[in-house]
């Protein structure tokens, strides 16, 4: 079981993003899918996540309107599409996975986790 996140980058304030996380299991639908970030010295931050069926989508009032979480079951892949992107959105994102149901805005209850990728935004 294993989690792939890519698609960070260097990006200028207002521009956008696309992060894709492709997550190894049989049973990829049955799981509710997160993206998180965290900065050095700081803890893990929810940002977004989406319900197994993908029918529901919860989001941290910081990234509200900006950014959209989508999933792609049968590709076994969860994306973040992160427009209007401001210079405190650089962080280390990474994309998590949890047999909970729920919005699950805990990083301590996702069972999995992928590597993370760098988002540095410029001002």
């Amino acid at each position: 079981v294993q989690l792939q996140a890519s698609g960070g980058g260097l990006v200028q304030a207002g521009g956008s993003l696309r992060l894709v996380c492709a997550f190894s299991t049989p049973t990829f639908s049955t799981y509710v899918m997160g993206w998180f970030r965290q900065g050095p010295g700081t803890k893990r931050d929810f940002v977004a996540s989406i319900s197994a069926s993908g029918g529901s989508t919860f989001y941290a009032e910081s990234v509200k309107g900006r950014f959209t979480i989508s999933r792609d079951n049968a590709k076994n892949t969860v994306y973040l599409q992160m427009n209007n992107l401001k210079t405190e959105d650089t962080d280390v994102y990474y994309c998590a996975a949890t047999g909970l149901i729920g919005p699950r805005v805990n990083y301590k209850e996702y069972n999995y986790w992928g590597q993370g990728t760098l988002v540095t935004v410029s001002s």
